[in-house]
Order: C-alpha cells, then sequence, then structure tokens
C-alpha cells in the first residue's frame, strides 16, 4: 500500500502537476518530498509501535493515511499538494518498518522466512507493479484521482486484518519520559534533509546550488548528532550496537549497495525507454511487469529453498547476485536499436535474482535477532533500504549524465571533425548544411545517452559481481526445522 502509493505518482508525475500548471523542475518537489518524508519517519516508528501498541498504532497511522488519500484528489494548489503529499509520506513512512517487526515478533520460526518474502515484495514487487497501475489509471481509465484512491481498499483490508489478528499490547506511555529527545530533534530532519538534497541534486547541480550546499551542511551534522545519542541512550529508536554482529553489519551494508545494484533492473530500462522512444507508462508496465509479477511466486519458492537442510543461504545469496550481474552484462550490449522487447532477457534475469538476493540477506540478518529487538532492526534495515534507494537513484543519475556528456563531447568533437571538412568540399549549400548540423546534434546525444546506461550497466553488473565475496564471508546459519523433532521412544 505505502510503496504503490508512492512510486505510482512518481511515474504519473506529468499527469499530476499538469493540472496543476506546474513545470518538471516545480512537479519534482511532489515526488522528493513525499520521499524525503517517508524516510524521516522509518527511525522512530518502531519505538512508538511499542509505545502505542502495535495494534492500536497500526491502525491509527493507516486512518490517517487513508484520511490523506481521500483530501488529495480535492487539492488544486502546489504547496498544498506538496505539504500534504509529505504528511502522507510521512505516515506511510511509519507503515513500512512496522511490517518486518511484527515478522519478526509473531511468525513462528517455521514460517518466518515466508513473511520476510512478503517484506522483501515492498523492494521488488510493488516499484514494478506501479508503473502498471500508473499506466492504468492515465492512459487507459484517464482517472487520475485514482493514483491516490487506489490505496483504500488496501487500507481498509489492512485495518481489518490488524483489528481482528494482532494482540492488543498494553498502551506504554511511561516510555516518553525516557524519550531521546535529541534524537527524536536530529534523526528525522537530519534525514529528511539529505534526502531533499539526494532528490534534487542532479537538477540542481549538487554543490555548485547553495540550497544543495545548506541542505547537506545541516543534514549531515545532524545525523552525526543522532547517531552519537542513539549509540549512548538507553532507549533508543535503533540499537547501533546490533551492527557488531557479523551478519547484521556486513549483511546491512552488503543489502545497502544491492539496493543501488538492483535499480539496474528498474531505472535504467525505463530510462532507456523515455530517452530513446518517448515512451508513457502505458509503453512502460511490461518491463516492470516481467520484473514484478513473477516475484508473488519466486519469493515464497525461495522461503522453501532456505527451509531445505543442505541448503546454504550464502550460495543462494551468491547466485542471486550472479544472475543480476549477466543481467547487467546482457544490459550493456543496448543499442539505439532496442525497444522494449529487447530487455525482455535481462528483465527475465533481474526477476530470478532479486528475490534470492532480497530473501537470502533478510534471513542471514535476522536469523541472529531475537524477536524482541526486531523494532530496532527494522528501523535500521528500513532506513538503509530507503536511503539506499534514494541515494542510490542520484548516484546512477549523476553517473549516467556524467558518462553521457563524456561520450557526447567525443561524438562531437569527431563529428564537427568531419562537418568542418565537408565545408571546405562542398561550394554553397550552408542552409543544408546547418540542417545537417542540427540533425547530428540530435543524433550525437541518441547515441551519447544509450552510451551512458551502456556503461551504468557495466559498473552495476561489476558492482554486483564484488559483492559475492562479502556474501560467502557471512556467518553460516542453520535453517531453521519446518517441524520441531519428537522423541520416538
Amino acid at each position: 500500500m505505502s510503496g504503490l502509493n508512492g512510486r505510482v505518482a512518481a511515474v504519473a508525475l506529468l499527469d499530476v502537476r499538469a493540472p496543476l500548471g506546474a513545470g518538471s523542475d516545480d512537479g519534482s518537489w511532489i515526488t522528493v518530498i513525499y520521499a524525503a518524508c517517508e524516510l524521516a519517519a522509518m527511525p522512530i516508528s518502531g519505538w512508538l509501535s511499542v509505545t502505542f501498541s502495535f495494534r492500536r498504532y497500526h491502525i491509527a497511522v493507516v486512518a490517517v493515511f487513508s484520511l490523506l488519500a481521500l483530501l488529495l484528489p480535492f487539492i488544486h494548489s502546489l504547496p498544498l499538494l506538496v505539504f500534504l503529499r509529505g504528511a502522507q509520506g510521512f505516515f506511510g513512512g511509519l507503515l513500512i518498518p512496522v511490517l518486518m517487526a511484527g515478522a519478526l515478533r509473531f511468525f513462528p520460526l517455521p514460517l518466518r522466512l515466508y513473511g520476510l518474502a512478503l517484506y522483501a515484495l515492498t523492494a521488488t514487487f510493488s516499484p514494478n507493479l506501479a508503473v502498471w497501475l500508473a499506466a492504468i489509471w492515465t492512459d487507459q481509465l484517464s482517472i487520475v484521482s485514482m493514483l491516490y484512491l487506489q490505496v483504500l481498499p488496501l487500507a481498509a483490508f489492512s485495518m481489518l486484518a490488524v483489528a481482528w489478528g494482532i494482540p492488543q499490547d498494553p498502551v506504554r506511555l511511561e516510555r516518553w519520559r525516557e524519550v531521546n529527545v535529541i534524537g527524536l530533534l536530529t534523526g528525522p530532519a537530519g534525514l529528511a534533509l539529505v534526502a531533499i538534497a539526494l532528490g534534487q541534486g542532479e537538477r540542481l547541480d549538487w554543490l555548485d546550488s547553495g540550497l544543495i550546499r545548506s541542505l547537506l551542511s545541516a543534514g549531515i551534522p545532524m545525523l552525526t548528532v543522532f547517531v552519537c545519542s542513539e549509540w549512548f541512550h538507553p532507549t533508543p529508536f535503533m540499537r547501533f550496537q546490533l551492527l557488531y554482529r557479523r551478519n547484521l553489519g556486513l549483511g546491512f551494508t552488503i543489502f545497502f549497495v544491492m539496493l543501488i545494484v538492483m535499480l539496474s533492473g528498474s531505472l535504467l530500462p525505463m530510462d532507456y525507454l523515455l530517452e530513446r522512444w518517448h515512451f508513457r507508462p502505458e509503453n512502460l508496465y511490461v518491463i516492470g511487469a516481467i520484473l514484478g509479477l513473477p516475484q508473488l511466486v519466486l519469493g515464497p519458492m525461495v522461503s522453501m529453498l532456505l527451509y531445505k537442510q543442505w541448503v546454504d543461504a550464502r550460495c543462494v545469496f551468491a547466485l542471486g547476485l550472479a544472475c543480476i550481474a549477466i543481467s547487467c552484462l546482457l544490459g550493456w550490449r543496448v543499442t539505439a536499436d532496442w525497444n522494449a522487447a529487447d530487455f525482455v532477457a535481462v528483465q527475465v534475469l533481474q526477476a530470478l535474482g532479486q528475490p534470492m538476493a532480497v530473501v537470502s540477506v533478510l534471513f542471514l540478518s535476522t536469523s541472529v535477532v531475537q524477536p524482541m529487538e526486531g523494532p530496532f532492526v527494522s528501523g535500521i534495515v528500513n532506513t538503509l533500504r530507503a536511503l539506499g534507494t534514494l541515494g542510490g537513484s542520484a548516484l546512477v543519475g549523476h553517473l549516467l549524465a556524467v558518462r553521457a556528456h563524456f561520450h557526447g563531447n567525443v561524438l562531437l568533437d569527431r563529428a564537427m571533425t568531419g562537418t568542418a571538412d565537408a565545408r571546405h568540399r562542398i561550394a554553397g549549400g550552408e542552409g543544408a548544411i546547418e540542417h545537417g548540423l542540427a540533425e547530428l546534434a540530435e543524433f550525437v546525444n541518441q547515441q551519447a545517452t544509450v552510451l551512458g546506461i551502456a556503461d551504468c550497466y557495466l559498473i552495476l553488473g561489476a558492482l554486483a559481481l564484488l559483492l559475492i565475496p562479502l556474501v560467502l564471508n557471512l556467518q553460516y546459519m542453520q535453517p531453521p526445522l519446518l517441524t520441531p523433532k519428537t522423541n520416538r521412544n
């Protein structure tokens, strides 16, 4: 619900900002503020769920989230829309960490991996399904309000399911007397500032922009204070000392980098099709569907595999990364003649590799966690997940721009040399030459973009391969038994 709500509006941003008369620069704040507020809420969610009780907290957060969804279709002011989307993003960010915390707490060991496979869908399924839904609401049905209202059936089901199936814990309001006030003030604010800088950095030319410098100058010190205060506080929002455990510290580091690598399955092919063929969401949905829909089956299948006593989760993890790396090497061969159908093999390998990698890293990491430590671990992993996605998108976007600029300069230099020779050989015909220069510039820009995307595929594929030795260095974890052993005597 939360993942779809953020991603669908981002894919259909043109249809969201057009009725408001907002340009691409002003409209970009709609998605950036949502993502920043979503990230800001994640560190404190686990602590709040324990304080107010998991059941009441979840129902209340979903209720506010749904109320905001009902209001958004009636908003016709860009500043007000940005504010309300930010508020909805904050409540959406409060929801995501309680999913993993609930899986670790309520699922017994013979079922826990299936719960983690469902959690993994937030990274592999909903972002890719969003492209298909955006196409339905905007291009096929032309009901833009459904970009916001689509979450209401899911919200109603979520509240009813939690009200029926989750026990009522005691409310522990006395915890507010022990709250880390410094962490509460610095953590969410610092994350929000850094997230805005990452989201707008490429558009505003990074450190050449006074706004980006100010955001980073304030955000990074705030995060430093937050980490230090959390480290020494007796009741922290996130217990960073847990990262001393090898499978948590090293596993979450691998997970963070892997989130950047996984952008090769969503960001790069869509960027290519948008830039090269000017696709709309209705043309792009097949790219997301090939990657997203199989996750509903592959996630539980990977969980079943990891329950086999002869399976080493580290090998499954490494195999998943190898599939992603091979997918990137296939994408490295991209040319200006490629269309959506040429990405099928690339996306199929991504669809196979991503659940093997994500479910395995969650198993290896959470197997060293006690159920009551779930809120602390969930806050850390979800903050890393959101920060990795934002930072990865910014990094890949910047890398793509730099490589496309490099290739454009090389191609243009060679082309202009040939054009200068042609001018000496041709008498007159200046109009034809100028027309040819315009076509040449368009061709160079097209080829530079394609070569830049190919470079990104190669770099991300190499990064996936470099992660494999680190994965094999994780601690081996014995698969949990599906049924307890019984005494036959």
